[in-house]
């Protein structure tokens, strides 16, 4: 799915001042891996991210998505593979406050342009998918933390992308919400969608396949999760909490 070879960004950052964000990363993700990416502060892991979700460019390299290379497009022509192949999931929810939880998730098919009658039945299906079947017309402020960010993921797949991005998802909800959110991805990534969740959390990262560890620019590790953390399980063992609105 993913081919990355001599990854590099730099940002100029005025007359004599240059930032190497990614010196030089190799990279494989097969199709339908759950892999989380970690690193501290000002190691490339938003750098990648962005370059990976075909928001920005690297300075020089090679980056190939479902063998296509695409590193060298031109911006309209990265819209287009991010609108079919993407899905982009944030910390911070990134929902528009007066429309219902349905509008949010019907935007980005109706950019596509799917007829109305088609994109409302998906997105009605994406918001029950991830178990908000009874909160479809609610706004945001109306909905809590976790809830917003299941309405997040059912947008982020109601266009039917072969990858998520996933930045911090659960950086803003409690432990519940964020293990029911975990339990999504690990749905999703079940079902064939190649997940990429970037994380500072080690708990949250035992529930990707895979964990790769960025510094200074470079990967510095790339290990399989030895007992990985299944999310279904880990709910059944917590005690249940009454959602309510932010």
């Amino acid at each position: 799915m993913i081919e990355v070879r001599e990854l590099k960004k730099t940002y100029e950052m005025g007359k004599h001042n240059t930032v190497h964000a990614l010196k030089g990363v190799d990279l494989s993700i097969a199709r339908a891996e759950f892999v989380a990416i970690m690193g501290p502060s000002g190691s490339g892991k938003s750098t990648l991210m962005n370059l990976l979700g075909c928001l920005d460019r690297p300075s020089s390299g090679s980056y190939k998505l479902a063998g296509e290379e695409v590193s060298k497009k031109a911006d309209n022509e990265l819209a287009e593979i991010r609108n079919r192949r993407i899905g982009f999931i944030f910390q911070g929810f990134n929902l528009l406050p007066k429309m219902s939880a349905l509008a949010n998730v019907e935007l980005p098919v109706m950019y596509r342009g799917m007829p109305a009658v088609n994109r409302r039945r998906q997105s009605n299906e994406c918001l029950k998918r991830v178990g908000l079947g009874d909160r479809m017309t609610h706004r945001p402020s109306e909905l809590s933390g976790g809830q917003q960010q299941r309405v997040a993921i059912a947008r982020a797949i109601a266009g039917s992308p072969s990858i998520i991005l996933a930045d911090e998802p659960s950086g803003n909800l409690d432990t519940r919400s964020g293990e029911e959110i975990m339990q999504i991805f690990q749905e999703l990534n079940d079902s064939g969608i190649t997940v990429l969740l970037v994380t500072h959390d080690e708990y949250i990262a035992q529930h990707a396949k895979r964990v790769l560890r960025l510094r200074d620019g470079l990967i510095v590790s790339d290990e399989q999760v030895a007992e990985r953390l299944d999310a279904h399980e880990v709910l059944k063992q917590m005690p249940v909490q009454q959602e309510s609105a932010t």
